[in-house]
């Protein structure tokens, strides 16, 4: 009988051990939720015409990258400092790219200024594919900007092409995303005046 009443007792014993240990689980995990609410911390995936467009809740900073312009002169992204800029990674030889560069095109046609610019940067070895390219597919604003060393697409952990990053006023990336997209949508222009709204109350202050 007293074998059975200690064994009854430790058995309590554990399950409350076992009770309070899952409640104070639980009330830890509920307020880190609470605190990555609030905080901010979780990202919003953006629909871009049936393609992601992952927006960080705080732009991000982006490692130093450089490519080359039409003139083989060397570009970074602090010469695109004070504009917006969306930054197209692809290549010629890539279907995606593509399909998705005429509304690239399109967009800048349309957007394209003093505040902000498409640029498509391909990652092709050789930099003489591009004009021909360009005439194929009937691409008229872009302009011209190639990394044949293919650098680029590692240091923004792009895990393939086409890649697209919007970047602020200062080089920093508001969100991403991986494939290819009607870039010349409304909710493309949304994420670009949301931007240039962002900048301006920045600047306001």
């Amino acid at each position: 009988m007293k074998n059975s009443f200690k064994i009854s007792v430790w058995a309590a014993v554990a399950l409350i051990s076992v009770i309070a240990i899952a409640t104070a689980l639980f009330l830890y995990q509920r307020n880190n939720a609470s605190k990555n609410l609030l905080g901010g911390v979780l990202n919003v995936a953006v629909d871009i015409g049936g393609q992601r467009f992952m927006r960080w809740h705080t732009p991000r900073e982006l490692p130093l990258i450089s490519f080359q312009d039409a003139t083989g002169k060397t570009v970074t992204l602090a010469d695109f400092e004070g504009r917006i800029i969306l930054l197209n990674v692809w290549a010629t030889w890539c279907p995606p790219c593509r399909e998705e560069m005429p509304s690239l095109d399109r967009l800048n046609a349309k957007r394209g200024g003093p505040d902000f610019e498409v640029v498509a940067l391909s990652i092709d070895r050789d930099p003489d594919l591009i004009k021909p390219f360009y005439q194929d597919f009937g691409i008229l604003t872009l302009k011209h900007y190639v990394d044949p060393t293919t650098r680029v697409s590692d240091t923004l952990r792009a895990p393939g092409v086409p890649t697209t990053l919007l970047i602020d006023r200062e080089g920093r990336e508001i969100g991403r995303a991986m494939g290819p997209a009607a870039w010349d949508g409304p909710q493309v222009e949304a994420l670009i005046d949301g931007a240039l709204l962002h900048a301006s109350i920045r600047d306001s202050k």
